[in-house]
């Protein structure tokens, strides 16, 4: 079985064929789906995703482009809402530096108060992080938030920073972007982090590995970033698969599903 750790099927693009989708995935071989909400809206609706569909899970939080509406009030609707059964991580909650909508320092500010959300819940968290490496391992760690710890989702970093994100007990998550040519840093960080500290994603709608780059990203491609993985690890499809189902099973606390499956 595959684990999904990262999608957005509450996205839009999904609204024509999201049933179709989410069969075809599971025809797949995908057991289970984190579905990673990014506004408040997109936590409201991936909740309601999660309570139709067995195999979904959801997280709940605001992406750094949306945290400039936030209000106080909004971290209460945020703590009622985490207490259904299927909210297994905060997120996905970061920084993001490469458009300069919102203000770094209003970004850091309500990145703080998620961070305190998921230590006060002992939710693990998803983490975006673009272009903001020193200042996105630098508010994590001030915040104690290797506490609940998470998956660096998208991983864009160094080698070193990657290193530095393991030894704090966090998980690094690979994409399609392992596919790309232009992956070189990438790929020397699979090389390099252990496999018990991998997950695999699509982000789906977004970034579709290869040969399907630049169409519509679905959880149904998992097995090409899985394969890409194994290559560089000197590893067989089925123990990369098997070690990624377990890190998400250990990391979003699914011990009790996973027996079950």
């Amino acid at each position: 079985m595959i684990f999904e750790s990262h999608a957005h099927y509450d996205d839009k693009s999904f609204s024509e064929d999201r049933e179709a989708i989410l069969k075809k995935v599971k025809e797949t071989g995908v057991g289970i789906i984190i579905n990673t909400a990014s506004s408040m809206k997109s936590s409201r609706q991936s909740l309601e995703l999660a309570k139709m569909h067995s195999s979904i899970y959801t997280s709940i939080g605001v992406h750094p482009h949306d945290v400039q509406t936030m209000k106080e009030h909004d971290l209460e609707l945020l703590l009622a809402m985490s207490v259904y059964e299927k909210v297994v991580a905060i997120g996905e909650i970061g920084l993001d530096y490469h458009y300069d909508t919102v203000p770094h320092e209003v970004q850091k500010l309500w990145f703080r108060h998620q961070i305190k959300l998921a230590v006060d819940l002992d939710l693990p968290m998803i983490i975006h992080s673009r272009e903001a490496s020193k200042d996105t391992y630098d508010v994590l760690f001030e915040n104690k938030g290797h506490k609940v710890g998470g998956v660096i989702h998208c991983f864009s970093g160094s080698v070193e920073t990657a290193l530095r994100y393991v030894k704090l007990g966090y998980y690094i998550g690979i994409g399609g972007v392992i596919t790309f040519k232009n992956a070189k840093k990438l790929v020397e960080v699979v090389r390099e982090v252990p496999i018990e500290n991998l997950l695999v994603e699509t982000d789906a709608p977004y970034l579709a590995p290869m040969p399907f780059r630049g169409q519509r990203n679905d959880s149904s491609m998992l097995p090409y970033i899985i394969e890409e993985i194994a290559k560089i690890k000197g590893l067989t499809t089925e123990e990369v698969t098997q070690a990624t189902w377990d890190n998400g099973i250990k990391l979003f606390r699914l011990q009790a599903i996973s027996s079950q499956t």
